[in-house]
């Protein structure tokens, strides 16, 4: 039977398991996660938060992270300024990015989450607002949400992924990961 880890990265650990050519030490899925033999289903990078999935099946790991099976990925993201219809519309349509149009996304306008705090802060300024979108995509370019938020003109301040398909961090606290059946 394939195992398969839900883990809630916290922000700043880079999603692999070494870091062997970093001149300075930095932290790892290792210094979380001790399951031998289970490598990641995908990437989140070093400055995002939230959902990795970790399994030691092959077939899981490619359904899951090949963009093919377009497998949705919901972020919780918190942006500068309030965006309008418009640009959430344009999120909704697609939007052209310099590697290419993204397929179209499902976003919307979302309450502050109750979430963990993160360390660093996000910086915080009195004269630019900013306010939180659910963002879903099914496919997973380098970096896409943050560059996505950009092109509608409302840089990403934090990136959390909350889902992938149906599997979620509900219930998992930063830090921790949780097995699951598969």
């Amino acid at each position: 039977m394939a195992r398969l880890i839900l883990f809630n990265k916290p922000f700043d650990v880079l999603p692999q398991f070494t870091d062997a050519r970093s001149p300075t030490p930095r932290a790892t899925l290792s210094d979380y996660i001790a399951v031998p033999g289970v490598y990641p289903a995908g990437r989140l990078d070093r400055d995002s938060e939230g959902l990795m999935l970790l399994t030691d099946d092959g077939r899981l790991q490619a359904r899951i992270s090949d963009p093919r099976f377009k497998t949705a990925k919901t972020y919780l993201v918190q942006v500068e300024g309030e965006p309008d219809e418009a640009a959430l519309a344009a999120l909704r349509k697609g939007v052209t990015l310099n590697d290419g149009p993204t397929r179209p996304a499902e976003a919307r306008r979302i309450d502050p989450p109750e979430l963990w705090p993160r360390n660093p802060p996000v910086r915080f300024r009195k004269t630019v607002p900013d306010c939180w979108i659910e963002l879903t995509i099914r496919e997973g370019r380098n970096r896409q949400v943050r560059r996505m938020t950009a092109a509608v003109g409302h840089p990403t301040l934090r990136l959390v992924r909350w889902a992938i398909g149906d599997w979620t961090l509900d219930g998992i606290a930063q830090g921790e990961w949780r097995e699951i059946s598969v």
